[in-house]
């Protein structure tokens, strides 16, 4: 199964690929790791996009679809994969369509309201970085990073101001890709706004229809 997973900030999207990943036993592939994996690797594509990270620029489309087609060509990827947070736009989506054929494009939706109040409650060790989550990953001690100690602080991205401007970009960008997907017959949508397990099992329950699973 070739999966691309979208949705909007806060749905929970990575969460429910790292979960369908091991029951389907395919790699669940986010563009954030190949970046890193290849920058630390310091392959030539690596290179080359860490000039633009390093400058705080986006990554030309061309250079993410060259990293993606290595990734994907990789001897884990034979049997399928999740793809998440790519494709973002509709070039993007044009230009994974030129290289792979994709069984179905998965959205977790949330509507507006929900996403800025899970994001809201993100907080971030300022030393380690590691991630909190006031209902759902709360900390031992509050403000405090049970991993090291830090104190826990709301990044800027975290901020209102600034989920609501992410948001704008989903729905003006990412979104047109749902009827892309849909004239090709592989679109799917589940609702994201109950519990992580209740999620998980609407999607492993439309794949057992679909006989995907057992």
């Amino acid at each position: 199964m070739k999966i691309i997973i979208f949705g909007p900030q806060g749905s929970g999207k990575g969460t429910q690929a790292k979960l369908l990943s091991e029951k389907l036993n395919i790699p669940h592939i986010s563009t954030g790791k190949i970046f890193r994996d290849n920058i630390e690797e310091q392959t030539d594509l690596g290179k080359e996009a860490q000039k633009y990270m390093a400058q705080g620029n986006l990554v030309p489309d061309d250079l993410v679809i060259a990293l993606i087609k290595d990734r994907l060509a990789e001897t884990d990827c034979s049997d399928g994969f999740i793809l998440d947070g790519y494709p973002r736009t509709m070039p993007q989506a044009e230009s994974l369509d030129a290289i792979i054929k994709l069984d179905l494009a998965l959205e977790i939706w949330i509507p507006d309201e929900e996403a800025i109040h899970r994001i809201s409650q993100r907080r971030s060790c300022s030393v380690c970085g590691e991630i909190f989550h006031l209902s759902h990953k709360p900390p031992k001690v509050e403000s405090v990073c049970d991993k090291c100690g830090g104190k826990l602080i709301v990044r800027d991205d975290d901020q209102e101001k600034a989920i609501k401007q992410r948001l704008a970009s989903y729905h003006k960008l990412t979104e047109p890709l749902i009827d892309h997907y849909k004239v090709q017959d592989i679109y799917m949508k589940i609702d994201g706004r109950p519990a992580i397990e209740a999620v998980k099992e609407s999607i492993f329950e439309i794949f057992k229809q679909l006989k995907l699973i057992d």
